[in-house]
């Protein structure tokens, strides 16, 4: 099944655990093939970047490694405009471009949408409940 993770599903897994932790388990363990550009890939380690320096350094700079060795990454090519936040758009089209069944996020601009084409947009409680848990 393919996916794509919205950045803070992946942060709320490196962080804090939960379900988004379980979801990116399944990742790694290829459960599940979660796609995502060199756009995504960026804002994922800039974010990890801020959280890591905010919490003094606690955890490696690499976190993400294992995760991004486990991507899917394609290049953009859909120019997607809809989103009330313009900067959620590069999930839409990560979504259209590699044909993923979901994007779980926690994000209300994205989740608002509910689908967008043949992708579901939702939660990762609502993902780790219909495939995990």
């Amino acid at each position: 099944m393919k996916i794509v993770l919205d950045t803070n599903v992946v942060i709320s897994a490196v962080f804090f655990g939960g379900e988004p932790r379980k979801i990116l388990e399944a990742v790694l363990l290829k459960k599940f093939n979660a796609f995502a550009t060199i756009e995504i890939v960026e804002e994922y380690q800039e974010i990890v970047d801020e959280m890591i320096n905010r919490k003094q350094g606690k955890l490696r700079k690499d976190i993400l490694f294992p995760l991004i060795k486990s991507l899917n990454i394609i290049t953009a090519k859909s120019k997607v405009d809809i989103c009330r936040d313009p900067d959620d758009n590069k999930f839409l089209g990560c979504a259209k471009d590699s044909g993923a069944l979901y994007i779980v996020s926690g994000d209300k601009d994205l989740l608002v949408l509910k689908k967008f084409g043949k992708t579901k947009i939702i939660t990762a409680r609502t993902f780790c409940n219909k495939y995990l848990c």
